[in-house]
């Protein structure tokens, strides 16, 4: 990758701020990241080449990024939350149940004996997505609070259960690797918390502050990129370990000066990455030489759809349903499995992608409804945030 094309991908994701920007639109600002790599990627001129080592691991970097800024959004600390905890697991039980039935019918159906994966996909919720797209529509209240602890459970149980649906001769290994990152991240938590109870977080933040140091940014960063070394070690996704340590942080309490510059790093330059990178990884003209895996495609999106409009009987509403349904890291990381391990039919991989792309357009529609329908931030609650 060549500073031409690093500038082209910085200068094509403003698009996402620009599709963003007209408010009565209501659209995330990943969005328009995520037209961008289409456009530029595989499927569009083949200008970004997205196996390119090093635009591979910028948009790795992004990816852990990302998902440690939505562990650290997750208001684990917030009273509010603990109420939510009981009726969100609930709603991902409910939902996993009936995306287990669905699941296996469109494996039966399309005949690619592929039911567990597809639960799995079904069941999935993408807090790198949902995340995103509450906080660029400064959605809040007691309703979308309580879609935190659904989103978090399902994306966390769906991250451990995949290896096992796709991959099951390697799944004793995922599932140790993801002993081994929880576990550290829980060791990471203790050691933070500690430093902060005897005042050593505190002078550090001060003099960091007075001198210029960053040194808190950079703490941050070192233990990330160990624990992302962890995963990618022991085979896990790197969404785990960056959700797993935003979560940590945030247990303890991030200052909003390392909040603020987490946040210039992540938003103004490698999340855009990630996003124009997924986009250009794409490869949607695949399905036309494979009809019938768009049917496959259009029904897992759908599939998830319906699966999360469940929790309609539980009194959530349909707006928060739809966002609910979103899916990103899970069909991306299975979608990448099973190319490498070889599971899957000629096409299939982009039929996972064509269903998470159908769940981010619902997601975006159900966003917009939220917001229309008032359930946003108060104005005190956005600007502490």
């Amino acid at each position: 990758m060549t500073f031409t094309q690093l500038a082209v991908v910085g200068a094509v994701a403003l698009l996402g701020p620009l599709l963003a920007f007209p408010r009565s639109w209501h659209l995330p600002v990943v969005l328009g990241e995520l037209v961008a790599g289409v456009l530029l990627g595989r499927t569009g001129v083949g200008y970004l080449d997205s196996s390119d080592p090093t635009f591979a691991f910028l948009a790795e970097i992004g990816f852990a990024l990302v998902m440690f800024v939505v562990g650290t959004h997750v208001p684990v600390r917030d009273p509010a939350i603990r109420p939510a905890l009981r009726s969100g697991l609930v709603r991902a039980v409910v939902v996993a149940v009936v995306a287990v039935a669905l699941g296996t019918g469109i494996g039966y159906v399309a005949g690619t004996g592929h039911g567990p994966l597809y639960a799995v996909l079904l069941t999935s919720s993408s807090a790198a997505l949902v995340l995103p797209v509450v906080d660029s529509l400064g959605l809040g209240g007691e309703r979308v609070i309580g879609l935190l602890p659904q989103v978090a459970i399902a994306d966390t149980a769906c991250i451990v259960a995949l290896p096992l649906a796709i991959d099951p001769s390697h799944a004793v290994r995922a599932a140790g690797g993801t002993v081994l990152v929880i576990t550290a991240a829980a060791v990471i938590f203790v050691v933070f918390r500690w430093g902060d109870v005897r005042g050593w977080r505190q002078r550090v933040h001060d003099v960091s502050e007075d001198r210029l140091f960053a040194v808190e940014l950079r703490i941050q960063l070192a233990v990330l990129f160990a624990l992302v070394a962890l995963a990618t070690t022991t085979h896990v996704s790197i969404m785990l370990a960056g959700f797993a340590f935003g979560l940590a942080v945030e247990a303890v309490g991030e200052p909003r000066r390392l909040a603020k510059q987490l946040f210039a790093l992540t938003e103004g330059f490698l999340a855009p990455v990630f996003f124009v990178w997924l986009g250009a990884e794409l490869d949607l003209r695949e399905l036309g030489q494979h009809p019938q895996m768009i049917l496959l495609g259009v029904a897992l999106g759908l599939g998830a759809a319906a699966t999360h409009l469940v929790p309609l009987a539980l009194g959530q509403p349909v707006s928060l349903d739809l966002l609910s349904a979103a899916q990103l890291g899970v069909p991306v990381a299975a979608a990448t499995i099973g190319s490498q391990t070889g599971v899957l039919r000629a096409g299939e991989a982009s039929a996972l992608m064509l269903g998470a792309i159908v769940t981010i357009g619902l997601a975006v529609l159900g966003g917009g409804l939220a917001a229309r329908a008032g359930l946003v931030a108060l104005p005190e609650r956005r600007l502490a945030a």
